[in-house]
């Protein structure tokens, strides 16, 4: 029995207990959020190493970093690492993106690495696979994509990202509509060209039952992708994305009806104006599914800061309804990140999470931030470097300042201003 099968008959599961504990909530506050379809824990039945997330309404926004093998230089360990860097840095989640080389090795080598759950985009290994096999990714077979889709949930894979509303009316108002940026996923280009060179529907979309199948079989969370996501500001929230969001609400329903946990993962670019109505029309349309965020990035300049870009669009986006943010790195539209990238993309993300978290007044939210403003009163380095979404990055500017941990700020030295108020009003540091 999936877990949103649990839920809707009243059952209290292991994992539903597991992230009740995690959040501070009560078990039955994360059932009836599964059972609603309102929060999806990430979780493989086939994977005993994972150890379950919580994503959705109430609970703290969530973070995921990308990782993957990409073109001939593509080196398992250093994806591995990168992983690993990840982690280190916060990360809840980690989407294994490869879309060449051994990536069947990959994927299991991401399974065992991390105990956090594991994303894929299955239709990525189906493309790169009949690449190799007939010269081109549009000589894939369908059969051949729905073997991957179940080789990846048999192998532990937590989430599927799938690209299942992409369909041909979609297509054709896109080429109607006249994007200036027309497509920016790259699944989705690569699906769309299979459906172009063959003349035939989106096959995620046309045996959409077949993807529930596999999904309830190996209770794996549904992540469905949009194919049409906004690659510059001017194309956000244009008709083709619309339509697209409209069908991706019609497939939520039917995978609630099969019992199957699904999320919504969406924009890219999207003006800061817009960000608000966009979470919303999404929550509508989609019946409160979670919403999976590819950052937002506000501005189209911000080329070698995008991390900066998505993190202002994370935080609105999910101060406004998102739940699951996507990081950017500082490689965005440049090229692969690479490790101290990565660890940037996710501290940055995780800022936008908290920012977000505190401005939606979550409980318990407020506490961190509390806590190292005491700190900072107090001037304890220690304490307040211990307490930093950052602390090596913060240990290290503090040293760069001064070696002396316990010495006064030193931007005043003795004449600090903090120190001189609270003589005068009477506040003793150790009281604050």
């Amino acid at each position: 029995m999936s877990l949103l099968m649990s839920a809707r008959k009243g059952i209290v599961t292991p994992e539903m207990e597991q992230v009740a504990d995690q959040e501070g909530v009560s078990a039955e506050i994360i059932g009836q959020g599964v059972a609603e379809g309102k929060i999806v824990i990430l979780r493989n039945l086939q994977r005993p190493n994972v150890v379950p997330v919580g994503i959705g309404n109430g609970l703290r926004t969530k973070v995921s970093a990308s990782v993957g093998l990409y073109g001939n230089q593509a080196d398992i360990g250093v994806e591995v690492k990168k992983i690993k860097a990840a982690v280190e840095a916060g990360t809840d989640a980690i989407m294994e993106l490869s879309v060449s080389g051994d990536i069947d090795a990959m994927r299991r080598e991401a399974l065992a690495t991390t105990s956090t759950p594991v994303g894929t985009l299955p239709l990525y290994q189906a493309m790169a696979e009949a690449s190799v096999k007939y010269g081109s990714s549009t000589e894939m077979k369908v059969e051949e994509l729905f073997e991957v889709i179940e080789r990846q949930a048999a192998d532990g894979v937590d989430f599927l990202a799938l690209h299942c509303g992409t369909t041909m009316s979609v297509v054709e108002r896109a080429r109607k509509d006249g994007r200036i940026d027309p497509l920016v996923s790259y699944g989705g280009s690569h699906l769309i060209g299979w459906m172009l060179h063959n003349q035939r529907e989106n096959p995620l979309y046309e045996h959409y039952d077949r993807v529930l199948e596999i999904a309830r079989k190996y209770d794996v969370t549904v992540s469905l992708a949009d194919g049409m996501r906004p690659g510059c500001l001017a194309d956000s929230l244009d008709g083709p994305q619309v339509e697209e969001l409209v069908i991706l609400g019609e497939l939520v329903r039917r995978a609630r009806e099969a019992g199957v946990q699904i999320m919504v993962k969406g924009p890219g670019h999207v003006p800061l104006n817009q960000l608000k109505a966009t979470i919303t029309l999404q929550k509508s349309l989609c019946k409160g599914a979670p919403y999976f965020v590819f950052g937002p990035v506000v501005t189209d300049i911000a080329a070698g800061y995008d991390h900066i870009s998505a993190a202002i669009g994370g935080a609105i986006s999910a101060w406004a309804g998102a739940e699951f943010l996507c990081y950017v790195t500082p490689a965005e539209h440049l090229g692969l990140p690479d490790i101290n990238q990565v660890r940037e993309g996710v501290i940055a993300a995780r800022i936008a999470a908290h920012a977000a978290d505190l401005a939606r007044g979550l409980p318990g939210a407020e506490n961190w931030d509390l806590e190292i403003s005491r700190a900072r009163k107090n001037m304890d380095w220690k304490k307040q470097i211990a307490l930093a979404v950052d602390p090596a990055r913060a240990g290290q500017v503090r040293k760069e300042r001064s070696d002396d941990f316990e010495s006064e700020c030193t931007m005043c030295g003795k004449y600090c201003a903090m120190e001189v108020v609270s003589q005068y009003l009477g506040a003793a540091k150790h009281n604050c």
